[in-house]
């Protein structure tokens, strides 16, 4: 039943009608209480209607994930946030970086220290994607180590030894760099705990939490919505219900790997927010310096920074981000966040891929604001 956020189901029916979504469900607590919209379909081409439990990929929305299980085991002890992670990653023990970042790959300096699990959390690493490292973005889609949708489907010792070929596009804790960062954190939790990431992630977050419809993959696959690229010639369809999803992957990837439902997702951000999930308290605070923030700005945009795994809103750039506010987008049309200073937690997915940053739903977060 839709109470207080009539005004957003509104909106996001008439984006349905108008052949922008094929379908969403929404999910929001505010003051308590919680409302789930959902509309559209699961496929344009069918007749099954989107549900509360319809799953969707959740692209990088997988990464505050990410930072949970990561801080989770951090807890426990496994392992440290200024541990160096060449201690389970001899790959990536020794890197080489660019002399200047953007430069040729070819005229490489060693590291000045080494990486390590805080380097991770953070993407100050200087490992990933960014707009101006040059031949490196170039190298990274050869070898089929760039940033994806919908993960890699390398085997992990694999993309880790594609990866470590290639030189780092800044000092380790001196730059900032976006996503390879998560899938580095996949290899590195398996191998120091010598266990698949998915089960750490069902012992450490889905499981306390009952998120019964959060995995790396489905066999439910009629609940799988098809996910589609917006094109000059309408939506395409990219990833069908029985596509990659659809079976357990080699490469469990905390960068863009889970399907969810919005009320996992919500149930998830809330738990962070109330404390219900040990060590992750750190994950939600502005972790960049100055110089980090830097090179993370025609990323991030005004106004935004990034913790462990989660950006975090720094000031009130638009009616709906309070400083304090936090949480992430995903490439396949998923977006996440959590405002402890209004008592505010929303999600909204869809399989309608996002085209570039200027793609967010804001019309979505305008109007949930709106109806506080």
């Amino acid at each position: 039943m839709t109470e207080r956020f009539g005004p957003v189901a509104d909106v996001l029916h008439a984006q349905v009608d108008s052949g922008r979504l094929p379908g969403f469900v929404a999910a929001i607590r505010a003051g308590g209480r919680t409302e789930v919209l959902a509309g559209g379909r699961l496929a344009l081409d069918g007749d099954a209607r989107t549900e509360p439990d319809t799953l969707f990929r959740l692209a990088s929305v997988t990464k505050p994930f990410a930072g949970a299980l990561t801080l989770g085991l951090v807890a426990d002890g496994v392992l440290g946030l200024d541990d160096e992670i060449g201690t389970w990653l001899p790959e990536l023990a020794e890197p080489r970086v660019t002399a200047r970042r953007g430069g040729p790959l070819d005229e490489t300096v060693p590291a000045e220290r080494p990486i390590t699990v805080r380097h991770l959390l953070a993407n100050t690493a200087g490992m990933g994607w960014s707009a101006d490292i040059g031949p490196l973005a170039d190298a990274m889609e050869e070898r089929d180590v760039g940033p994806g949708a919908f993960g890699t489907d390398l085997e992990p010792d694999e993309y880790l030894a594609r990866l470590a070929g290639l030189p780092l596009s800044g000092q380790p804790g001196e730059t900032w760099n976006y996503h390879t960062c998560s899938d580095v954190l996949t290899v590195l939790l398996a191998r120091a705990t010598g266990r698949r990431v998915g089960e750490l992630l069902d012992e450490k977050v889905t499981g306390p939490l009952g998120l019964t419809g959060t995995a790396f993959w489905t066999a439910e696959t009629g609940r799988l919505a098809s996910c589609y690229l917006p094109t000059d010639g309408g939506l395409e369809l990219v990833e069908p219900p029985d596509g990659r999803f659809a079976a357990p992957r080699s490469f469990e990837s905390l960068s863009a790997g889970l399907v969810a439902t919005a009320p996992d997702v919500l149930r998830f951000f809330c738990a962070v927010v109330d404390g219900c999930l040990p060590g992750t308290a750190p994950m939600t605070h502005d972790q960049l310096t100055p110089g980090q923030l830097a090179a993370a700005r025609d990323f991030l945009g005004p106004g935004r920074s990034w913790g462990f795994q989660v950006a975090v809103d720094t000031e009130p750039v638009a009616s709906w981000r309070t400083p304090g506010r936090w949480g992430w987008d995903g490439g396949t049309g998923t977006s996440a966040w959590a405002d402890p200073a209004r008592d505010v937690v929303g999600v909204l997915l869809t399989q309608r891929m996002m085209t570039g940053p200027h793609d967010e739903p804001d019309a979505f977060w305008s109007t949930v604001y709106g109806c506080l």
